[in-house]
């Protein structure tokens, strides 16, 4: 009853946050009100600053980030009325270049990958094959996360407004979601006799690393 109940949950939060993006996108198209294009515009920029605040390894250099981004997010919207996509547009791009650092460092000769650790810290000793597996998927994320910004500079350069605004709104969550179930899916179908961690499981040791190194920073 209780793993019901918390898929149910799942789904709830899944089913508002995707509900949330479209209305993202909506605003950003001028189909909504001024007053919640105004209040859209500070919820991503608050939520990096929680983020900050719970995760980042160099908080103050972040801190001046936001404050960076808070003034050019008026300064754009001043002039040119395009406030709430800048407010989107510069998290996600911070963030994802940020997620490419974090899986890119650790590919660098003579350190262990970052999912090679998580698959350690789980299994234990891993066999040649699962080594070379994890490499790859660490490496898989790293170009995952250097394509968001990428393909998003390219459409706002390039495309209309509303394709911009979908893919980097409407599509973040599905196109996520599809990057982890590709990746279990083609895990547990290639090494069918290796014990698999659950994608929950992987995101659970992704959120304490990331905990961990914030802490090891304000130490440091």
């Amino acid at each position: 009853m209780r793993r019901w109940a918390g898929a149910l949950w799942a789904a709830l939060v899944a089913a508002g946050f995707f509900g949330y993006q479209l209305l993202v996108h909506s605003a950003i198209m001028d189909a909504q009100p001024g007053y919640v294009r105004i209040a859209l515009s500070c919820v991503p920029l608050i939520a990096l600053a929680f983020w900050v605040a719970r995760y980042a390894r160099h908080a103050m250099r972040w801190t001046l980030f936001l404050l960076v981004a808070a003034v050019s997010v008026y300064a754009i919207d001043h002039l040119t009325g395009r406030g709430l996509a800048a407010a989107y547009g510069i998290p996600h791009a911070a963030v994802y270049l940020s997620l490419s650092w974090v899986f890119g460092r650790t590919l660098i000769r003579g350190r262990e990958p970052l999912i090679t650790g998580f698959a350690r810290r789980i299994h234990g000793s891993l066999p040649p094959e699962m080594e070379a597996y994890t490499r790859h998927v660490t490496l898989a994320w790293c170009v995952y996360c250097i394509a968001q910004p990428v393909i998003s500079a390219a459409l706002l350069a390039w495309a209309p407004l509303d394709a911009w605004s979908f893919f980097v709104t409407v599509m973040n969550l599905p196109l996520l979601v599809l990057m982890f179930a590709a990746e279990y899916l083609y895990r547990v179908t290639r090494y069918r006799n290796f014990p698999h961690a659950s994608i929950m499981k992987g995101v659970q040791m992704f959120t304490e690393h990331q905990s961990l190194s914030g802490e090891s920073g304000e130490r440091s």
